[in-house]
C-alpha cells in the first residue's frame, strides 16, 4: 500500500519508489501555489471544452441565419452573433480545438528540435557550437511574429503552414536554454565515467545529456504557450492562419474589427478567450518553473 511516508522516504528501496516520491513532492509543491492551480484549471477547462465541443456548443460554428446577424448577447446567444448570424459562443468553443491543436503541434515540433540542437552544440563545443549557435542567433535576431509571417507568406496561408512557420520561429529559444544547461555539466565526472565505459557520443547525448535538460525545456514550453497562442492569433488576424469558415480566434477578431464600435461583442468575445487561455498558461508555467527549480524545491 502506497502511503505518504513511503513516498517521502529518504532511502527508497526501488527506482519506482524514488520516482513516485519525486512526482509526489512536485505535485504537492505545485498544489501549494494557488496561482499555478488557477492556471492549471484554465488549461484543464480548455482541454475539456475542446474535447466536448460538439456537446457544449449550442449551435453550428459555421452555419448561421442572416436574420440573426449582429445580435447582442442574450439568453438565446450568450455571446451574441457575428455578421453572418453565427453564434459566437459556439465558434469560440470550437475555436478552442484549433488553438489547442496549433499549440500542441508547435510544441511537439519546436521543443525536440531546439533541445537536440542545443544539447549537441553544448556537448561538442568548438566549431559545431559556433555553427549551430550562429544559426540560432540569426533566428533570434528577428521577432517571432515577423519571422513567422515571413515563413507563412512563403508557404501560403493555412493551419498546417502556420504551425510550421511558428515552430520554425520558436525552436531557437529552446536551443539556447539546452546549450546553457549542458555547459554546466559537460565536463562533469559522471559523463567521464560513462565515456570510460565505452558509450558512444550519440548514446551519451540521447540517454544522459538530453534527459537532464528536459525539465527546463518543459518549463519554457509551458511559458511559451501564451506566445504561441498570440502568434497564431496574429497570423489568423492577418488572414494567414486558419481560413474561413473555420472558427479561429484571431480570424474572428479580424472580422469583428469592422463592428468594434457598435457591435463590440463580435471581436471582444474571442479576444477574452485568447487573454484567459494565455493567462492560464503563464500562471501554470510560472508555478511549474518554481517547482522544477532545484533551489526552490522543498523536502518532505
Amino acid at each position: 500500500m502506497i502511503t505518504r511516508g513511503w513516498l517521502l522516504s529518504d532511502d527508497p528501496e526501488t527506482r519506482m519508489q524514488a520516482r513516485l516520491g519525486v512526482s509526489y513532492r512536485l505535485a504537492r509543491d505545485l498544489m501549494r501555489n494557488p496561482l499555478a492551480m488557477v492556471g492549471l484549471m484554465i488549461i484543464l477547462a480548455l482541454l475539456l471544452v475542446a474535447a466536448f465541443a460538439p456537446w457544449l456548443a449550442p449551435y453550428s460554428p459555421v452555419e448561421g441565419t442572416l436574420a440573426d446577424r449582429l445580435q447582442p448577447p442574450s439568453a438565446a446567444h450568450w455571446m451574441g452573433t457575428d455578421e453572418l448570424g453565427r453564434d459566437i459562443l459556439s465558434r469560440v468553443i470550437y475555436g478552442a480545438r484549433i488553438t489547442l491543436m496549433i499549440v500542441l503541434l508547435v510544441a511537439i515540433i519546436s521543443a525536440p528540435l531546439g533541445l537536440l540542437i542545443g544539447t549537441v552544440a553544448g556537448y561538442f563545443g568548438g566549431w559545431v557550437d559556433r555553427v549551430l549557435m550562429g544559426l540560432t542567433d540569426i533566428f533570434l535576431s528577428l521577432p517571432r511574429l515577423v519571422l513567422a509571417l515571413a515563413f507563412v507568406a512563403a508557404l501560403g496561408p493555412g493551419i498546417e503552414n502556420a504551425v510550421i512557420a511558428i515552430a520554425i520561429a520558436a525552436w531557437p529559444v529552446y536551443a539556447r536554454i539546452a546549450r546553457a544547461e549542458v555547459l554546466t555539466f559537460r565536463n562533469s565526472e559522471f559523463l567521464d565515467a560513462i565515456r570510460m565505459q565505452g558509450a558512444s557520443r550519440l548514446r551519451i547525448i540521447a540517454r544522459h545529456v538530453m534527459p537532464l535538460c528536459i525539465s527546463s525545456t518543459i518549463v519554457r514550453v509551458t511559458l511559451d504557450m501564451a506566445g504561441i497562442i498570440l502568434t497564431a492569433a496574429g497570423l489568423g488576424f492577418l488572414g494567414l492562419g486558419a481560413q474561413p469558415p473555420l472558427p479561429e480566434w484571431g480570424a474572428m477578431i479580424s472580422r469583428g474589427r469592422s463592428f468594434i464600435l457598435d457591435q463590440w461583442w463580435v471581436a471582444t468575445m474571442p479576444g477574452f478567450a485568447i487573454v484567459i487561455v494565455s493567462l492560464g498558461f503563464c500562471l501554470f508555467g510560472d508555478g511549474l518553473r518554481d517547482v522544477l527549480d532545484p533551489k526552490q524545491r522543498s523536502r518532505g
